[in-house]
């Protein structure tokens, strides 16, 4: 007997018009940057225009992948197109470390031989790259940062605004001093940020397609405390993992005791489920223990197999 609850959602609460207004910001922006950098010989400059870039890149992405995710389930695609946000997330981290990984060879370079900087243009142009992001940031804080791809896009804006603020030292500095070096000290703090963000979201949207467990999930726990709800003889395949970022499931054989009820033990898993792990998209299939028809089917359980009580009953 199957058992079925459902959770479908798309990035719920994510605002197109946040992340169009901020995509506007970062273009225009970008443009000017670059060509000052290029006035100005700045390397953190230019950095942190392809930087831009890449920001005005993941923001066009997330909307794209708002309105893939968007799309009803159907044919081939049962989930639909759920996991576009999470390709997305994953091409803005491999982005980050790839430009990450220029700088530090541009930046290494600069520093055994630094080009002269306009200290003071670098300064008035990071001030107002400031200012820019800031703004920026604050309209993807408006949308659903819960959906792995919109925060792929505020970590890029994140850090260009930490970079703006290195860069502004930087160009403070050569003012100040006629440091020249201070510009590929800041473009490799640049990188070092990118690095770090990269890698984070890199990380957690691999997680997500090798469908690991949701992070503060201990399946072998939960194994356990549903093998604890009464009537349960024994839990096995049980399955936990995310359709995409900040949406769960959840599937799993119970075999139940044959004085017990299958329906009633199916509600007591779901309120167990849906009450204390916040998991609504589950399936279940919910047998009875001495059922011999499921001998091939239980011969070779995926995973650990969870075993009730053998005397009295557990509550959920």
């Amino acid at each position: 007997m199957g058992a079925h609850g459902h959770g479908h959602g798309v990035g719920v609460g994510t605002d197109r018009r946040w992340l169009g207004l901020a995509l506007a910001l970062i273009l225009v922006f970008m443009v000017g940057e670059f060509v000052v950098g290029l006035l100005a010989g700045s390397l953190a400059l230019i950095s942190d225009s392809a930087h831009m870039l890449t920001d005005a890149a993941s923001l066009v992405l997330a909307l794209v992948a708002i309105r893939l995710a968007a799309r009803p389930a159907r044919g081939g695609y049962t989930y639909g197109l759920l996991r576009a946000e999470i390709l997305s997330a994953q091409a803005n981290g491999i982005t980050l470390l790839l430009l990450a990984v220029w700088f530090v060879y541009e930046g290494i370079e600069r520093l055994l031989s630094p080009p002269e900087v306009a200290g003071l243009l670098v300064l008035v142009t990071a001030l107002v790259g400031i200012v820019v992001n800031l703004a920026a940031t604050w309209c993807i804080s408006r949308a659903d940062r819960s959906s792995l791809n919109v925060e792929g896009a505020f970590q890029h804006i994140l850090n260009d605004l930490f970079a703006f603020v290195a860069t502004a030292v930087a160009g403070l500095v050569v003012v100040l001093t006629g440091f020249d070096r201070a510009d590929a000290i800041a473009a490799l703090v640049v990188a070092a940020l990118m690095a770090k963000a990269g890698w984070g979201l890199v990380r957690e949207s691999g997680r997500i397609f090798l469908e690991a467990a949701p992070r503060g999930v201990d399946p072998d726990a939960l194994g356990a405390r549903l093998a604890g709800v009464a009537g349960v003889a024994e839990v096995h395949d049980l399955h936990v993992w995310e359709i995409t970022s900040g949406q769960a499931a959840l599937s799993a054989h119970v075999l139940v005791r044959p004085e017990a009820d299958c329906h009633d033990v199916q509600r007591a898993i779901e309120v167990v489920l849906r009450e204390e792990h916040g998991l609504s998209h589950t399936t279940l299939q919910v047998d009875h223990s001495e059922d011999e028809s499921l001998d091939d089917h239980c011969a070779d359980p995926h995973g650990p197999v969870h075993l009730g009580e053998q005397v009295g009953d557990a509550t959920p």
